[in-house]
């Protein structure tokens, strides 16, 4: 009797993740590692017993779905807009810098000058899952900490996402700025369309039924998907979609409940994303880019904090408040290794620089994720005492 695919990796999935979640606790470490570790184990570059590339990648993508919608539904326009000033200089200065020191580091390296820019792209982004799911629901919506962590990461997924559809209109056949165009039409007429049914139609429907709560988790699915979807249909991605859902929805106070009600299929998904990042990693290019991979992670891991505690410094944030923040975000970013795979997918960089970002996110993802719950309060720090929900 063979094993259905599907249900036999998804059992392998959460048993070894319940597993490894044990004594990674005991060991007093971050369980974000916990997954990345376990998907290196059971993917195909270690045991094997995960062996489907096309379904490690269907899961990662499915996870970072839901992750970006439900990211989306935490970012309120009319709130953020008076932090954008300060986040966006903080942003773009922090930006400019990151990208500059990685560009130079990868031409040092050895990678062409293509290779080099969209390395020194990749490593200015932070991690919003690392930043949002380290933080306490308490600090997420109502400090400035929060406020400033959200702000700026907003400002950040604006970049990546402009970074994501130029290496979407990519074609190795054409010119693609026939495709630019039509994907720059795209990204504001699907947000204005998804706010206007959120607004005339999904609104008015949930506050119908507001009563039953499985037809709001229900609708909340539906129009995460069916907005997905929708985004793929004009040209855009799955991930694109599902955050600019989110933020459809986040202009309404039903966000935030909504936003509560999916926090255990947030944590379901996010065990899916990380486990299917160190899946979908391939073992044998380690000794090809271990060392540029240390080398570019130490930089970004002495180099983020630093910088962001000078620069919100300067912004007349205190110091405490600028040195957590600095190390909240001392991190490579999740839409780095939607950017590196993408990019090798469009034949625009080879896969030693595809592999070296995906190497040095993840050596910044368990570094820092380390740093973080063994210093700061958040959900699931292994201190009873910085253990804060």
């Amino acid at each position: 009797m063979h094993n259905d695919p599907l249900v036999y990796t998804i059992f392998l999935i959460f048993s070894g993740a319940a597993l490894v979640a044990t004594l990674a606790l005991y060991a007093r470490q971050a369980l974000l590692v916990a997954y990345i570790l376990l998907g290196v184990l059971l993917g195909p570059s270690v045991s094997g017993l995960v062996d489907d590339p096309l379904l490690i990648k269907d899961i990662g993508s499915v996870g970072i779905m839901f992750l970006l919608f439900l990211l989306g539904l935490n970012m309120p326009p009319a709130k953020l807009l008076p932090l954008l000033k300060e986040a966006t200089w903080v942003t773009g200065s922090s930006s400019l810098a990151f990208a500059l020191s990685g560009f130079v580091l990868a031409w040092l390296l050895g990678f062409t000058l293509l290779e080099s820019l969209l390395i020194g792209v990749a490593v200015t982004f932070s991690s919003t899952i690392i930043g949002l799911k380290l933080l306490p629901d308490t600090v997420l919506h109502h400090r400035r900490t929060g406020e400033i962590i959200i702000s700026i990461l907003l400002v950040q997924d604006v970049i990546a996402i402009i970074v994501l559809l130029l290496l979407q209109a990519t074609d190795s056949d054409s010119l693609p700025y026939g495709n630019l165009l039509l994907l720059a039409a795209s990204l504001p007429a699907i947000f204005g369309l998804s706010y206007a049914l959120a607004r005339f139609v999904l609104m008015p429907l949930i506050a119908r039924f507001d009563q039953i709560q499985e037809y709001i988790f229900l609708m909340a699915i539906g129009w995460c998907l069916g907005i997905s979807q929708l985004a793929v249909s004009l040209g855009l991605s799955h991930e694109i979609g599902a955050f600019i859902a989110g933020v459809a929805l986040a202009t309404h106070p039903i966000s935030l409940f909504i936003s509560e009600r999916l926090r255990p299929l947030r944590d379901f998904f996010l065990i899916l994303f990380f486990f299917s990042i160190g899946a979908g990693f391939d073992i044998g290019m380690l000794e090809e880019i271990i060392v540029p991979a240390l080398l570019l992670s130490a930089l970004i891991l002495l180099g983020k904090p630093l910088l962001f505690r000078f620069l919100l410094r300067r912004s007349g944030e205190s110091a405490g408040r600028a040195s957590e923040v600095g190390v909240r975000l001392g991190q490579i970013s999740e839409f780095s290794l939607l950017i590196a795979v993408l990019a090798l997918q469009q034949a625009v960089i080879s896969e030693q620089a595809s592999y070296l970002i995906q190497l040095s996110t993840l050596i910044t993802f368990m570094v820092s994720s380390y740093v973080i719950v063994r210093r700061y309060p958040t959900p699931i720090a292994v201190s009873d005492k910085l253990r804060r929900n």
